[in-house]
Order: structure tokens, then C-alpha cells, then sequence
């Protein structure tokens, strides 16, 4: 991860808004929904963690596009898929990379999409790369997020650290899963200090 600076900020990463605290005392687990894809690896681990602490999960597929979770899958048709639709060229300049034009990765950004525009609060689990972008398709999920001014935090596996988007930067910052909807993604390549992230943070949040 040559390149990548991260900010500090110990209090802020102490600190939640009203709001949050009061979602975080208030609400019960199962108010709580966890939107994402199931894919293995880390979205595999955040539907299990879910399920342990009695979180709603919901899980975005479409035909021949394979999840390592089965539980509370929603297939999308194509014309649903086509709501997230954007071009690769947009998606390309963004990201600081190519990608290929072929249906399937477009129907895999396309996915993302509904991921995130149903989970407010975005959490993800991957590389945070020099152009403070993140690698691979976890990225286009952590740019969107961007766009539509979400909380975004994302565990680093090259640092093994959270950080926080904030003023355009990553900052250090450990987070708690504070909004009643929520989108959990990353990497399928998880480690095992990944996993445990994901792991912990669920126990900060629900135990």
C-alpha cells in the first residue's frame, strides 16, 4: 500500500453523534438489517456474524452469480439490476483503473449498487490503495458510498486498521455498526485479522 497516509484522529474515533448513540442503545438487534452479497470471504463472514447476533440479512444475487451464503436471498432481474446501471467508463475514471466490458462485471457493479443504496451505513473489508481509493470491486462499493455521502468505514488488510472517509481522507477511526441499515462488504481474499475485524465489530455493536 505504498503511498497511503493515513490521518489520525483518536477522538474522533471515540466519538458518535447523538443520533448514532441512541440507535446503538435503543434499538433491538432485530431492528437492525445487514444488506449485502454473500460472496465468500468477507461478506460470507458478515452474514454469519449477522446471524449469530439475530441481524436481518439480506442478500443481492442475480442468475448464475454464486453466493457462499443462501439465507434471505433476493435475485434481481435484469431490468432491476439495470436500476444501478452506470457507465464502465465512469466507473473506470473513478476507480484509476480499466475494467473489462464484459456483462458480467457490469452486472456485479450493478449489484453493488443495490447494496449500498439499502445499507445506509457502509463497512468494508479490503486495500486501501495510494489514490485513497480501494482495491477491486469492494472499491466501487466504497466510491458510491462516497457519492451518496454515507458513513463509510473500511478495515485495512495491509495495516490491519479501520478508517473513517472524512473531510477526503482516511482516518483511523474504530467503528461501531450504528444505523438500523447497514452494508457489508470486501474482499474475498479475507485474512484472519480481517475476519476477526469483522467479528469484533459485531460484538462491539450488538453483544
Amino acid at each position: 500500500m505504498a503511498g497511503f497516509i493515513p490521518k489520525t484522529a483518536p477522538e474522533i474515533s471515540k466519538t458518535l453523534d447523538k443520533g448514532q448513540k441512541g440507535a446503538v442503545k435503543t434499538m433491538s438487534n432485530t431492528e437492525y438489517s445487514l444488506y449485502s452479497g454473500g460472496l465468500r470471504g468477507a461478506e460470507e463472514t458478515f452474514g454469519g456474524c449477522a446471524e449469530k447476533f439475530g441481524i436481518n440479512e439480506i442478500n443481492f444475487s442475480f442468475e448464475e452469480h454464486k453466493c457462499a451464503r443462501n439465507k434471505n436471498v433476493t435475485m434481481l432481474s435484469d431490468d432491476e439490476l439495470k436500476k444501478g446501471n452506470i457507465s464502465m467508463e465512469i466507473v473506470s475514471e473513478r476507480m484509476g483503473r480499466r475494467y473489462a466490458k464484459g456483462n458480467k462485471i457490469r452486472k456485479v457493479f450493478q449489484l453493488i449498487f443495490h447494496m449500498v443504496n439499502k445499507g445506509y451505513q457502509v463497512i468494508a473489508v479490503g486495500w486501501i490503495q495510494a489514490d485513497k481509493t480501494v482495491k477491486g470491486g469492494t472499491g466501487w462499493g466504497v466510491e458510491l458510498a462516497k457519492f451518496f455521502n454515507r458513513p463509510i468505514h473500511v478495515f485495512d488488510q495491509e495495516t490491519n486498521k479501520w478508517y473513517a472517509w472524512d473531510n477526503n481522507e482516511w482516518t483511523e477511526n474504530e467503528p461501531v455498526i450504528s444505523h438500523k441499515t447497514f452494508c457489508g462488504t470486501g474482499t474475498r481474499n479475507l485474512s484472519d485479522e480481517g475476519k476477526k475485524a469483522i467479528q469484533d465489530l459485531f460484538s462491539r455493536s450488538f453483544a
